[in-house]
């Protein structure tokens, strides 16, 4: 089984390509969010390893179970599962508008392609722990894969 990777740029353009799927009546198959919301969520989220938002320090506890995920999501090439919790920061329950939602996350992978061509992605992530490249695009794809299936794209 393939292991998608956001650094591989067929994969990054097969992100882009189902983003570009998405329409105001795109339907949710779980979850609460909608689809611009999602969006909106996505973009926040890839703001993390532009280092643009931080996210709050947490239990260690959860650090723990956090680092495990990591390596268990990267040896059985799992996914994320359904209605997972996520942090405050990150959720998203007001309305947004579409095209803008649309159009600002599509300009925010182009951001984290160039941090990530230009080797300027961060060496920690508050949940995951300690983090390499390949660990952010094979994380980052997993996120955006998630949702976007959540979005029958």
């Amino acid at each position: 089984m393939v292991k998608k990777n956001l650094h591989n740029r067929v994969h990054f353009e097969e992100i882009i390509h189902r983003i570009s799927g998405l329409s105001e009546n795109s339907k949710r198959k779980w979850g609460k969010m909608d689809v611009c919301q999602m969006m909106r969520h996505c973009n926040l989220v890839l703001q993390i390893p532009l280092k643009r938002l931080e996210l709050p320090a947490i239990n260690p506890l959860f650090g723990t179970i956090g680092r495990i995920t990591k390596i268990e999501m990267q040896i059985f090439n799992n996914g994320i599962p359904r209605n997972m919790p996520t942090f405050q920061k990150l959720i998203i329950n007001f309305d947004c508008e579409f095209d803008n939602e649309k159009q600002n996350l599509l300009k925010t992978l182009d951001e984290y392609w160039n941090a990530f061509k230009n080797t300027n992605l961060p060496d920690h992530h508050v949940l995951f722990g300690k983090m390499k490249e390949k660990d952010w695009g094979f994380l980052e794809f997993k996120h955006l894969d998630h949702h976007l299936k959540q979005f029958n794209v």
